[in-house]
């Protein structure tokens, strides 16, 4: 049987692009049971209160919920366990220097498969004010009105 090829995403953390400016980005494996990488394939998954962070030079995802998967028996995991990120030991190090520098956060963007693998990219990302989402909402809402009215302007000619 051939191996999977390409990317294949299970789940987005929307709501992070929102709460959040991105700095950097990493792509991270995973250390997955047999459950959770069934559960995922089916395509469950869920970021939404998800977050990363980095203890004794090992990088750990928490809060992620992947539910259990419908045909396990009592092999199933626990839904919102920690899990281990897999990263190179000098990425680590240069993340957990921007992180205590302040201000800074581990947040899981997404997670897919890249060849067959369970991947999840995080970044390093610093809370927005109120204001500066506002600021967002705003301009994305002249950027689609603008986009509307040069529509109806070629349409027109």
């Amino acid at each position: 049987m051939p191996r999977e090829q390409g990317e294949r995403v299970v789940a987005t953390n929307r709501k992070a692009r929102h709460d959040y400016s991105i700095e950097d980005t990493y792509e991270a494996g995973l250390v997955l049971s047999g459950t959770e990488v069934k559960s995922l394939r089916e395509g469950k998954a869920s970021l939404v209160d998800g977050y990363a962070y980095i203890d004794r030079e090992e990088a750990w995802l928490d809060n992620v919920h992947i539910p259990e998967w419908g045909s396990g028996s009592w092999t199933n995991h626990a839904t919102r366990r920690k899990r281990k990120l897999l990263l190179h030991k000098a990425q680590i190090i240069k993340i957990s220097q921007r992180i205590q520098g302040g201000g800074y956060t581990l947040v899981p963007l997404r997670i897919y498969f890249s060849d067959g693998r369970a991947k999840v990219e995080i970044a390093i990302a610093k809370g927005k004010r109120e204001y500066d989402k506002r600021q967002a909402l705003r301009e994305q809402q002249d950027n689609r009105e603008a986009q509307r009215a040069m529509r109806y302007r070629n349409l027109g000619e």
